[in-house]
């Protein structure tokens, strides 16, 4: 797939590395030039722009939630692309989150930018999980997906699967109001608890 990542920090850069790796076709933009230069030459995706972005099966929209919606807008019309929203809205501290209940990032995100197909996804792992691969132990990390969309978030989940990750498909895009508590508490017992970043929310099947 041709994938545009919009991002350049930890989980931009851990995209680019896994996404490369598997085969597609990326390119990286963000904020600073030379930081994303930076990226592109260590990951071997291409630099971005809003023509990459244009042409992209996929936009991963790996920014913090604030710029998210500008970042979108900055690469002009982007009507029918799927993006892939992987904020969420934490405090300045990390140990909560600035709205929920009623609304969730992902939908404020849709709402600013109301051409785009959003899938919420990726929002429950840490950047260094990302990194290093899929896996913890002998299972496959989920990727929570929900969408409004079932053939983007089916298009998504190909896009997991590609590089290594289970898919679990979590309904509609309203479901992200779940999907983002559910990231807070991964991200507290992380740090607040001391658990560390190799650890990911999953639901285990039970059978008596």
């Amino acid at each position: 797939m041709k994938v545009s990542i919009i991002g350049t920090g930890n989980m931009g850069s851990g995209f680019a590395n896994q996404l490369v790796k598997a085969g597609h076709s990326v390119t990286v933009s963000g904020r600073d030039a030379a930081k994303a230069a930076a990226l592109a030459a260590a990951s071997g995706a291409g630099i971005g722009n809003a023509a990459s972005a244009a042409v992209a099966d996929v936009i991963i929209l790996a920014t913090g939630f604030d710029t998210a919606a500008d970042a979108l807008k900055s690469l002009g019309d982007l009507s029918g692309k799927i993006v892939v929203d992987v904020t969420n809205p934490l405090t300045a501290d990390y140990m909560g989150l600035t709205i929920g209940h009623s609304t969730s990032a992902a939908e404020q995100i849709a709402a600013a930018v109301p051409g785009v197909t959003l899938v919420k996804g990726f929002n429950t792992l840490f950047a260094p999980l990302l990194a290093a691969g899929p896996r913890l132990g002998d299972d496959k990390v989920p990727v929570f997906l929900a969408s409004d969309d079932a053939a983007a978030k089916q298009i998504v989940g190909d896009l997991a699967r590609s590089i290594g990750f289970a898919v679990v498909d979590a309904g509609p895009l309203k479901n992200a109001r779940y999907l983002e508590p559910l990231a807070g508490l991964n991200i507290y017992l992380g740090y607040g608890a001391g658990l560390g970043t190799a650890i990911a929310p999953a639901w285990l099947p039970f059978s008596a």
